[in-house]
């Protein structure tokens, strides 16, 4: 059916009748105003229907105003641009916006699989677990066809051309919406001089005040709302972000928060994003979420033309839009009269007002009276009738019981309202569950467990705006230190007639949805109570009620109610479900944020990474970082040329880059102690100027890490983690200090990017150090082995330790980043003469292998101290991380792997990390073996293949052959289990 442009506008409302919009909805263009939203210009147009439901594609129209519309979701954008399920009622219209209705094929109007329908009794609540586990075997065959009816829109494999960063705010206090309430609690705040974040999720601020009639101290809402945002605004310490809808709160007042920066622009700033993630943490947190409109449960209550009381009144007022001409009001609470009234201002009647309650009060007899409405106490609809759009509704009187006669009334908009709903959701997030309130028949907001949040307005119950505003200024007052008390939560008075206020039908009449965005229907509560689903939670997951993007914010109670009366219990003891965050949804770009592409994650450079390009170093990537892999000379790839650096090594000296260690910097008077605990060794009694090797382990008793820690002064230590294992290790203390020992003193400070180090390995290096730093004195007896020295040369600050990882006499020297150069140069200069070369990571893991020092490879997680050879690290005398743990009878048995070398029968045979070890012989063995090969390498100091491996009681099998086996290739090599030390076993080099 063709319409107008604009047909269904009327005067008023608060778009800009002088900025004309023009947009597509499924290639027809139409025409809204500025200040609209794409469902309000819909239905301007006349267009209702808009959407094909999820399972039985029947057809849908637009049920709600706001983020808790279960219908009204669109295709919006193209190609790249494409975002699939948008909900029409947040997305404002602006110039040249293009949107497709969903879940339809070939047409909204004519969409062919809306003849599920017909097979609806047999696509009830599970079905699909029933129906494709037959004939066995079949899963495959089904699989494609059910992926390819799931979900609902599509997406685009195609790239976005938009940008999303992520952002990290702080505030005194954070208000969470910016009705009465949250007007209010930032004003109220603002002025006691506290840093105030306001955040709402609309372009405009003011909630329901941006519709709703009314009064605050003795001010129209709108000339209220005006007053208190020239105050809001004109405070220097309130910053307001509009279009920011807090998505999801997490411990330590963490508020996620999605601030949709170009939703609504036609020619988005390519130097701007279009969405930010704002990560915001707040030292008291207001709640005013306000409260969402509950709908009435009966038949056909899906059919377009059926929307919540609330939505028309928001349109109307706000968005100058009648969804009806013939309307009817369907509710059991006063404020469903306000829309009456409304709907009077703009010379529309309702065809009638049917109210459940049996006993109204006068005042609203004499309103319909007075009006000349048709108004109907005491019944029920029972079922709604049309085709694509609602014609008429049928009703009866509750009192004459199942014998009612039904009375039938046309019109083309049915507008429910039964009772409200506080917007829980955030709070539910961190563990506080909602309590069922029996007068207000809905469910409040829990007890704030502490003084860090609280809930205002209309969550906690206060419906009425002025009474919204003055609690809402309590909350405020208490959370920032000038009340005593916490202001309650309202507490209504219970009415006689319970059964009045029901949302669900005593009898029923074609299909009654409970959760409209996923086609679940009272018939599917009630089967899944009849198969066993008793928990909400169980009934939630059998039936997909109140999943993905509604979350239960149509359904929820009403689902609940039906719990209730099918279970015969009080609706306290029913429970709820869980809220989880996301509670509108996001986009997965603003979750990447700007990691993506080559950004994915961060790529990092050593400060010596110029000096490595100017050597012709080839390079790798090593976690995030990119490190020297090899230093090539003519004709050499990458095993020619770590052969010939290992082999210098060992012969003069080489120079690595490690600046790509953690390092972490340790203060304050409690530093040894809480280094006694961190690591498995003893650290009280180590002295200033001296390092110590220290095995970290978790709390499951598992090894973490590993590492080097100097003691720099009296109370400050400079602790060196692995490259991979820094961001860990630097949590996992963190966590220690401010969760299990608070009481210690103790300050840490990553200072990974702010030292360059080198290793400086090989019979030659302590003669290089000397011509590098003249007049400093490097012998054994000024710096022993794990000695530090920590000075100035020419105003090049340096610190260095004399420590190992190749086996060889050995220095890690370090000088801020800034100086790398510096450093680097000075080096080189002192090694001319003696033979110094640069290796990579390449020939720095053949080094360890050789001298069987533990990596990556073998702390994967799943060693203990006493499988990687270590158990002479773990101190008897005190407790640390992992010391309970670590003796748990799982991880004492004697069949645990344990680390081994192994030499290849025959040398030349090159292993592979990953083969699999076994013993026997016979054709290639099937299964996990006995272990697996960790770490391989040529040895040319050794002229041989040689590798780690954690094999189960390798210990005891040092010497046996046992064999390593390569499943895929069939490839089988004898090895031989010895020593993992296969250089150097006594550290002569070592200590030279």
């Amino acid at each position: 059916m063709t319409r107008n442009a604009n047909k269904c506008r009327i005067s008023g409302g608060r778009v800009d009748r002088g900025k004309p919009v023009k947009f597509r909805f499924d290639g027809r263009e139409m025409t809204g105003f500025e200040g609209d939203t794409l469902a309000s210009a819909l239905l301007a147009n006349g267009r209702h229907l808009v959407a094909r439901s999820f399972k039985y594609h029947r057809p849908r129209g637009i049920y709600s105003a706001g983020v808790e519309e279960p219908n009204a979701l669109v295709e919006l954008g193209e190609l790249g641009r494409l975002t699939p399920n948008v909900q029409a009622t947040t997305q404002e219209l602006f110039d040249g916006l293009t949107a497709k209705s969903q879940n339809r094929w070939p047409s909204l109007r004519l969409d062919a699989l809306s003849i599920n329908g017909l097979f609806s009794r047999f696509l009830t609540a599970g079905f699909y677990y029933k129906t494709f586990m037959w004939p066995a075997g079949a899963w495959e065959f089904y699989e494609k066809f059910i992926r390819r009816a799931a979900g609902m829109g599509k997406g685009t494999h195609l790239r976005d051309p938009e940008s999303y960063e992520h952002v990290h705010d702080h505030a005194d206090v954070l208000v969470v919406g910016s009705g009465a309430a949250g007007l209010s609690a930032a004003l109220t705040a603002g002025q006691a001089g506290h840093r105030v974040l306001l955040v709402e999720q609309d372009f405009e601020l003011g909630g329901a005040l941006l519709y709703e009639q009314g009064q605050i101290a003795g001010k129209s809402l709108e000339d209220w709302r005006a007053g208190m945002l020239a105050e809001t605004e004109g405070l220097d310490n309130i910053k307001i972000l509009r279009r920011t809808t807090a998505f999801g709160y997490y411990d330590g007042n963490l508020v996620g928060c999605v601030e949709r920066v170009q939703d609504h622009v036609s020619a988005p700033d390519p130097h701007l994003p279009r969405q930010r993630l704002r990560h915001i943490r707040a030292g008291k947190v207001i709640l005013a979420t306000g409260a969402l409109e509950r709908p009435f449960i009966f038949g056909n209550n899906d059919l377009p033309g059926v929307m919540l009381a609330s939505a028309a009144e928001q349109y109307l007022n706000r968005y100058a839009v009648a969804v009806g001409k013939r309307v009817v009001l369907y509710t059991n609470q006063d404020r469903a009269y306000d829309v009456a009234v409304s709907l009077m201002q703009q010379g529309i009647k309702p065809a009638a007002i049917i109210d459940s309650r049996t006993t109204v009060d006068g005042r609203l007899h004499e309103f319909t009276r007075t009006n000349g409405i048709p108004f109907f106490p005491g019944c029920e609809v029972i079922e709604a009738r049309g085709h694509q759009h609602v014609s008429s509704v049928k009703f009866v009187r509750l009192s004459e019981g199942s014998e009612a006669k039904e009375i039938s009334i046309d019109c083309d908009s049915l507008l429910q309202s039964a009772g409200w709903a506080p917007v829980v959701h955030l709070q539910s997030q961190i563990g506080i569950k909602p309590v069922y309130d029996a007068a207000l028949d809905t469910y409040m907001p829990g007890v704030c467990a502490t003084s860090d949040h609280g809930c205002a307005g209309a969550m906690a119950g206060y419906f009425d705006a002025e009474a919204a505003a003055l609690h809402a200024v309590k909350i405020a007052k208490y959370l920032t230190g000038s009340r005593k008390t916490m202001p309650l939560l309202f507490k209504g008075k219970i009415e006689e007639d319970r059964h009045s206020v029901t949302a669900i039908p005593v009898r029923k009449a074609g299909k009654c949805f409970v959760d409209l965005q996923h086609d679940v229907t009272r018939d599917d509560i009630e089967q899944a109570q009849l198969e066993g689903f008793k928990s909400p939670e169980h009934v939630k997951r059998y039936t997909t009620q109140g999943m993905a993007g509604d979350q239960g914010k149509t359904g929820n109670i009403n689902t609940l109610e039906i719990l209730s009366e099918t279970q015969e219990k009080e609706r306290s003891l029913i429970g709820t479900t869980t809220f989880r965050p996301p509670y509108t949804p996001i986009s997965i770009g603003v979750v990447a944020g700007r990691s993506i592409g080559a950004e994915l994650s961060a790529t990092r450079y050593s400060p010596f990474h110029a000096c490595h390009e100017r050597a012709g170093a080839k390079f790798v990537e090593a976690g995030d970082w990119i490190r020297a892999w090899y230093y090539p000379k003519a004709g050499e790839d990458v095993t020619a040329a770590y052969i010939r650096e290992t082999a210098d090594v060992r012969q003069t000296a080489g120079m690595v880059d490690v600046s790509s260690l953690g390092k972490i910097d340790v203060q304050g008077p409690d530093a040894a102690e809480f280094l006694n605990r961190v690591y498995t060794n003893g650290w009280k009694m180590l002295a200033v100027g001296k390092a110590r090797y220290g095995l970290m382990l978790r709390d499951d008793g598992m090894v973490m890490d590993d590492g080097t820690t100097w003691r720099l002064a009296e109370n400050r230590y400079f602790m060196t983690t692995t490259t991979t294992g820094a961001a860990r290790v630097m949590r996992h203390l963190e966590y220690l200090l401010q969760i299990d020992w608070p009481e210690l003193k103790v300050n840490l400070t990553s200072v990974t990017d702010e030292w360059a180090g080198v290793a400086l390995a090989g019979p030659n290096s302590r003669k290089i150090l000397t011509s590098s730093f003249p007049g400093t004195d490097f012998s054994t007896e000024a710096v022993p082995f794990m000695g530090v020295l920590d000075f100035e040369h020419e105003g090049l600050p340096i610190r260095i330790c004399r420590l190992s990882f190749s086996g060889e006499l050995a220095y890690e020297v370090y000088t801020r980043a800034g100086y790398a150069e510096l450093l680097w140069n000075q080096l080189l200069a002192g090694g001319q003469g003696e033979g110094m070369i640069l290796y990579g990571s390449e020939a720095l893991g053949a080094l360890r292998i050789e001298k069987g020092h533990v990596a990556g490879p073998e702390l994967d997680g799943r060693t203990t101290a006493t499988d990687l050879g270590m158990a002479g690290l773990l101190s008897s005398k005190k407790a640390y991380v992992g010391s309970v743990l670590k003796d748990r009878e799982g991880l004492i048995r004697k069949d645990r792997q344990q680390l081994v070398g192994l030499a290849p029968v025959d040398g030349t045979i090159p292993l592979q990390a990953g083969y699999l070890l076994f013993e026997g012989d016979g054709m290639t063995p099937r299964g996990h073996g006995l272990g697996q090969v960790t770490s391989v390498t040529y040895s040319p100091a050794l002229g041989r293949q040689i590798g780690l491996g954690l094999l189960a009681e390798g210990r005891a099998r040092d010497g046996t052959i046992i064999r390593a086996v390569d499943a895929m290739s069939d490839s089988v090599i004898d090895v031989k289990v010895c020593s993992p030390h296969f250089y150097d076993p006594n550290g002569e080099r070592l200590h030279a």
